[in-house]
């Protein structure tokens, strides 16, 4: 069991299949900062005006004038925060996951989400659902509620293309929130855990048990409901993925929930976990994401850990060996502090030094058209090959990497200028 003196330092961020962004305090008010985004560009999920795929870091011009401070890619849609509160949303709507007009079927560049009624201070997307928090801890959320997902009630509609206030968490004051594919997760401001939409495979930590004959039936949760198992332990992050779940405490204890723990989580023997089970073999961390099927930690001394199916090199070990416990990245970040990571479908991100590193799937293998085209590049080296092991992405050499998220085959990323 390890043992940890140090204090918490920064939130978490990114996706992970899903994508939370925060604005940081300690951004300077008079620093420039911009978004680049890079990867599959189907449905304008890169904001960029058009639906070309990028292979290196590309900035999005829209937004050149908004000072963008944060960013949450989903699965074929992004989000973007100002330091101003202002949400904008681009990609596809087929969901309302934009939280603008149903009629509009995508957005080729960012449009602001205009229904927000107070200032947001995060954002986080999930495969086709979206949320705010606004300044005074109020959750605002949108898009598809096909398994309660939204916490807005079974009466309420499969879609919602309006934020809506989930009103199950008035009187909880709401500090972060994390969206997978078809599930929410979020902590309060005394670290209570709450968790609502798809529970199978026991993403939800309620402990969902199968009946007498061995089947779970419906195990959606439509509002938002407390984690029962973290009374009396304050959790600081949160981390959502595609069927499974993670947080960290206050002393820096990484506990993990959902799909079928055995081959992809690293829980021993158990196939799904449907209550939260401590990790032990990390040191203290600060930092955490959940992708497809593998799971990122970042320790207090910024040392990244691992685990999960290792599907395209997601992991980062230099193979693509599944691995059953968190194992430690060495490679080009062995040595290097890492303060964030994030966690796409198969393919992750890490920033350290300023710069950002990413690893895993590249896209299709290249597999490049005759015109150049390709699905993939959402590893910005530019091409759409596999990589195996952290690589840093080559972009400006006065930007300073600021925050990072990874979506379904797409990445973003927030600069500032050195």
């Amino acid at each position: 069991m390890w043992r940890c003196c140090l204090k918490l330092r920064r939130p978490i961020l990114g996706f992970r299949l899903n994508g939370s962004g925060y604005c940081k305090r300690w951004f300077s008010s008079n620093s420039l900062r911009f978004a680049a985004l890079w990867g599959n560009g189907d449905y304008g999920r890169l904001g960029l005006g058009s639906l070309m795929s990028q292979w290196v870091p590309t900035v999005c011009k829209a937004l050149e004038r908004e000072n963008p401070c944060a960013i949450a890619c989903g699965g074929a849609h992004t989000l973007f925060l100002t330091d101003t509160g202002r949400v904008f949303a681009t990609g596809l709507n087929d969901f309302g996951q934009l939280g603008i007009s149903a009629a509009v079927s995508h957005a080729l560049e960012p449009l602001e989400v205009v229904s927000i009624p107070e200032k947001a201070v995060q954002v986080s997307a999930g495969s086709h659902h979206s949320a705010a928090i606004t300044v005074d801890g109020a959750v605002y959320m949108w898009g598809n509620n096909s398994s309660g997902q939204l916490g807005l009630g079974k009466k309420a509609m499969n879609i919602i293309s309006t934020p809506t206030r989930v009103e199950r968490l008035i009187g909880f004051n709401i500090r972060k929130i994390s969206l997978g594919s078809e599930h929410s997760v979020a902590i309060t401001d005394d670290g209570h855990v709450l968790s609502w939409g798809a529970g199978g495979s026991g993403r939800l930590g309620h402990r969902h048990q199968p009946s007498m004959l061995g089947f779970f039936g419906n195990m959606s949760e439509y509002t938002p409901r407390l984690i029962k198992t973290f009374e009396g332990t304050k959790i600081k992050r949160i981390a959502a993925g595609l069927l499974h779940s993670a947080c960290i405490d206050e002393n820096g204890t990484v506990y993990t929930f959902g799909e079928e723990a055995s081959d992809k989580l690293g829980f021993g023997d158990k196939k799904n976990s449907t209550s939260p089970s401590r990790i032990n073999e990390i040191p203290c961390s600060q930092d955490l994401a959940c992708g497809g099927y593998h799971t990122c930690v970042v320790t207090s001394g910024g040392e990244v850990y691992t685990w999960g199916t290792n599907e395209n090199g997601c992991l980062g070990l230099g193979n693509p060996n599944p691995v059953y416990s968190p194992t430690r990245v060495e490679g080009p970040l062995l040595g290097l502090p890492t303060s964030e990571v994030s966690c796409g479908w198969k393919h992750t991100a890490a920033i350290s030094g300023g710069n950002i590193f990413t690893w895993g799937w590249g896209g299709s293998h290249g597999t490049f058209s005759e015109d150049g085209h390709s699905s993939g590049g959402q590893l910005g080296h530019g091409n759409d090959f596999d990589y195996f092991e952290p690589t840093r992405v080559d972009f400006m050499k006065n930007a300073k990497a600021l925050h990072v998220s990874c979506g379904f085959n797409h990445t973003g990323a927030i600069f500032e200028y050195a």
